[in-house]
């Protein structure tokens, strides 16, 4: 129904664990609707609510045409693992290979309170994946080796969103990234 603003690197809520849904009402149907809006607007492939300032585990995805979202996820990850190029759409511009399960199988909930079961693989798994990780506070590039990690953070500071003299602002994206973003 509405676009929202989508916080950016050194925004507090990005780096705690999301509360679990509790309550199933048109609130819930709201939130998934924006997420949706929003990711779309963004582009991106998921979209977690703690980035549009929201702290519940819920996200959403859109990956090889197919729209969905997971309240409450759990995951079952496999342990053949793929590694490719990864972004995010609170990290405006960054994007490094980052090491994933190849395959997922995701449980919770729907907006209705519905239990369900996603079985996802290649680009969905990276998806669900990266948006759960945001539900406990991780960002991706906590996931790289030390190398890319210290190149990812150089290129966040030199960054024009990141702040003055180095220092994290709480500051919300344009949107339209160049790049795939989650």
């Amino acid at each position: 129904m509405a676009v929202q603003p989508i916080r950016l690197f050194g925004d507090p809520v990005l780096r705690k664990r999301a509360a679990e849904v509790t309550t199933f009402d048109r609130e819930l149907q709201r939130l998934v609707q924006d997420l949706t809006d929003t990711m779309m607007d963004a582009p991106g492939a998921g979209l977690a609510a703690p980035q549009i300032g929201v702290s519940l585990r819920v996200f959403t995805w859109n990956v090889d045409g197919e729209v969905g979202h997971l309240i409450n996820p759990t995951l079952e990850l496999s342990q053949e693992t793929q590694d490719g190029a990864e972004g995010c759409l609170s990290l405006p511009h960054l994007t490094y290979d980052c090491l994933r399960a190849l395959s997922v199988v995701a449980e919770g909930f729907n907006m209705h309170g519905e239990p369900v079961k996603i079985h996802g693989s290649d680009l969905l798994a990276r998806a669900i994946q990266h948006e759960t990780d945001h539900l406990d506070g991780i960002l991706f590039i906590d996931k790289l080796d030390q190398e890319s990690r210290k190149a990812a953070m150089r290129q966040i500071r030199d960054s024009d969103w990141f702040g003055e003299a180095g220092q994290p602002q709480i500051k919300v994206s344009p949107h339209r990234t160049n790049g795939f973003g989650f």
